[in-house]
């Protein structure tokens, strides 16, 4: 395994350890705007894990690109589906539309 791999893992497994800790403490009322960013965040990471996995530099990177775009692409659909429901309870009852 090379050291740059190496370094890549060790900051990815800290980033997602410290990522949660900091969601685990987010207060209710910032859940809405703090999950509009996490999508935000999402799309960028479409963007750059397609150029990842376009280049075909290594199988790795290949297939860890198109991981990574799936993972995203489900988040990001499924961040709307969940908003969109939210959205869907906040309407009055007699003017329930699709």
């Amino acid at each position: 395994m090379s050291p740059s791999l190496e370094v890549g893992i060790y900051v990815f497994v800290l980033a997602t350890f410290l990522g949660l800790e900091i969601i685990r403490r987010v207060s209710p009322l910032l859940h809405t705007p703090l999950m509009s960013l996490t999508y935000a965040i999402s799309a960028i990471t479409v963007v750059g894990s397609i150029l990842v996995a376009g280049e075909q530099k290594t199988n790795l990177s290949t297939v860890l690109g198109t991981l990574a775009v799936t993972c995203s692409m489900i988040n990001i659909v499924g961040g709307y589906l969940i908003t969109y429901r939210m959205l869907r309870m906040f309407r009055k009852s007699g003017k329930d539309r699709r």
